[in-house]
């Protein structure tokens, strides 16, 4: 009987296996320099809900707290995401609607006493974007979490 049951399991397990979604991840890593250390940078950039100024759109807190791992945010009204990890100078969010399976992280890495870069990086899955529009569905995030790094080092380096 166990060995029916271990069997039975086995096989169910491989079936499910089978209908796993491979995905075609993408990742766009993007970097700038920024001119302060990278603690008064994290205070001016690292706000969950900063995104909404870099966005020049709106971004409100609807669940937990800000700046927790739980937390939810919904930027321009629409686009829903979650806090999933942080760190003193990080955090990873991920988009609550799993078609693209996006998640992003913004970080401060400290260079030296007196300067820092800012790391964004967005991560995705481009399955679910028609073939024909992967490579200008790639070079529009690029484009515009370029104009948010700008933004951003902007920010950090007003005094």
């Amino acid at each position: 009987m166990r060995l029916k049951i271990a069997l039975a399991a086995a096989g169910l397990a491989a079936g499910l296996a089978g209908t796993a979604h491979a995905g075609e991840y993408v990742s766009i890593v993007q970097e700038t320099a920024v001119n302060a250390p990278a603690e008064t940078v994290w205070k001016k950039v690292g706000g969950y809900c900063d995104i909404g100024a870099w966005l020049k759109a709106t971004c409100e807190i609807t669940q937990g707290t800000d700046g927790e791992v739980g937390a939810l945010r919904k930027i321009a009204g629409r686009i829903e995401e979650v806090l999933v990890a942080r760190t003193p100078l990080s955090y990873t969010y991920a988009d609550i609607d799993p078609k693209i399976l996006y998640h992003g992280t913004v970080e401060v890495r400290p260079v030296d006493a007196k300067t820092s870069k800012i790391v964004y990086t967005l991560f995705y899955d481009q399955a679910s974007i028609p073939a024909e529009q992967r490579d200008a569905n790639k070079a529009r995030r690029t484009q515009m979490f370029a104009g948010v790094l700008q933004t951003m080092k902007a920010q950090a380096e007003t005094p």
